[in-house]
């Protein structure tokens, strides 16, 4: 492998076993996928923060470990994005807001430390939606809109659709996102490549805004995730993600690999969940897994549905716009032009009473009630197999265009959203292209069996294959 071969294009994987094997140096994989930046992120505006020299930097300490004969690390060289919420140390992490510009993280955040530690380089941050609260499509205030590297017409999704975007068009091989409702899913669905949303607890994680730890809903809701080309390339940064830190005492020791579950493993099948539509080519590709897992030895179960989808869209809105509301009108001043439309269209939908402290407490137990249902189904199915978002990918804004628009949006991501609620882990794996736009579906597991999750997606990644890297379609 040469050094003019394009190493953007390769696996994380394959970039990092041709750095240990010292066929190509870290220095030549970072500069590779600087000159891929060069060339496409002006087009797609995914890359925000562009850190090449101290990229550079690092991967020449990752040259010189191997030259002096140490280990490398599983991801040695391998150039990762990390969105704009998440801490690098020296780097402003401005959650894509004018506030926050000058906001210069003192240390990695867990996420980044970790990945650092297998090798892995950070090449700068990646776009999102304004305090991610600006809506599903990425358009920041500081930075303005990402662009889907398959078609401008469409949205790469969010929130963390700036590592979507650089992941697909081959400026990194790995993005480092969050999740607390799809924002890892559905930009690895929109743009054609795989995300894994952990279990809550299973990666280290610090979201703190500021010295003050958040609410009960942001504790419990959001997780740090990685999007990547290929499930084995998941399953590395999984690996390197996964384990405890002192800093996050939710992370938990859980093992990386369960217990053999019986086989056949039974896969429930939920073409639509809660029966509110499905688009025909979502529906397709649900298809399109099923039968892939059906010729990989699974045991397909069409069921109705999964438990308590109404409870848990219900809960997860009251708690968070209960949590939220206090400082609202604090926040709405951070968010730009029109950044404010997304969040007070979410209120708008919702015609109940406030949330008091007796009502806020019943929801945590409803909560646990609805995880406790989930628990029972999954005894019986370890793995679901859905779509993760039941509409094509839209247009730029449609979440905030009108009321209407707004719930078609909230109701298309409805099985992420109740997920997270639940907590459960789920890898988004392509299934195909139809009409020039990808699609993909999520395989949701039990609790902290990502390893479940994983193994299912690469069946399905073996019988309908990897759509990216793409360049970027006009």
């Amino acid at each position: 492998m040469g050094a003019q071969q394009a190493l953007w294009k390769l696996p994380a994987g394959a970039q990092a076993a041709a750095v240990r094997s010292g066929e190509v140096t870290a220095v030549e994989v970072v500069e590779h996928h600087l000159e891929r930046i060069a060339e496409i992120n002006p087009a797609v505006n995914a890359v925000t923060q562009l850190l090449a020299d101290r990229a550079r930097a690092d991967a020449a300490a990752v040259d010189r470990r191997r030259a002096a004969g140490e280990d490398p690390g599983p991801l040695a060289g391998v150039p990762f994005t990390v969105k704009e919420t998440t801490a690098i140390e020296g780097v402003p992490t401005t959650y894509g807001a004018e506030r926050f510009r000058h906001n210069v993280a003192r240390s990695d955040a867990p996420p980044v430390a970790r990945l650092r530690a297998a090798g892995a380089v950070p090449i700068g941050h990646s776009n999102m939606p304004t305090l991610v609260l600006a809506g599903i499509h990425t358009r920041s205030e500081l930075y303005g809109d990402t662009a889907n590297p398959w078609a401008p017409g469409v949205t790469p999704g969010g929130t963390s659709g700036g590592d979507g975007a650089a992941v697909a068009g081959g400026m990194a091989a790995i993005g480092l996102g969050n999740d607390s409702g799809g924002s890892v899913r559905i930009p690895a669905s929109f743009c054609g490549v795989a995300g894994l949303k952990p279990t809550y607890g299973r990666f280290p994680a610090d979201h703190r805004l500021g010295a003050e730890d958040p609410g009960l809903a942001t504790q419990v809701l959001v997780v740090d995730g990685p999007l990547a080309r290929t499930v084995g390339d998941l399953r590395l940064a999984y690996e390197a993600l996964a384990g405890t830190d002192p800093r996050d005492p939710r992370a938990v020791p859980a093992p990386l690999y369960g217990a053999q579950v019986p086989r056949p493993v039974k896969v429930a099948v939920v073409g639509d969940p809660g029966g509110k539509g499905v688009h025909p080519s979502v529906r397709k590709a649900v298809e399109d897994a099923a039968d892939a897992l059906r010729d990989a030895g699974y045991e397909l179960c069409e069921v109705p549905d999964v438990p308590c989808l109404d409870e848990a869209l219900e809960v997860y809105g009251r708690m968070t716009l209960a949590e939220f509301a206090p400082t609202w009108p604090v926040v709405r001043t951070l968010l730009g032009k029109e950044g404010h439309r997304y969040i007070e269209m979410s209120m708008g939908a919702r015609d109940d009473v406030p949330v008091d402290v007796p009502e806020y407490l019943r929801l945590t137990g409803a909560r646990l009630g609805i995880q406790r249902a989930w628990a029972a189904f999954l005894d019986t199915y370890p793995l679901v197999l859905a779509p993760v978002f039941t509409e094509p990918p839209f247009a730029p804004g449609l979440e905030v265009r009108d009321q209407e628009s707004h719930a078609r949006v909230q109701r298309a991501m409805r099985l992420c959203t109740a997920t997270s609620l639940v907590g459960v882990p789920a890898v988004a794996v392509p299934t195909g292209v139809t009409q020039g736009l990808p699609y993909g579906v999520q395989l949701i597991g039990r609790a902290y069996r990502e390893d479940l999750c994983l193994e299912a997606a690469e069946a399905v990644e073996r019988r309908l294959g990897v759509i990216t890297p793409i360049d970027p379609r006009s």
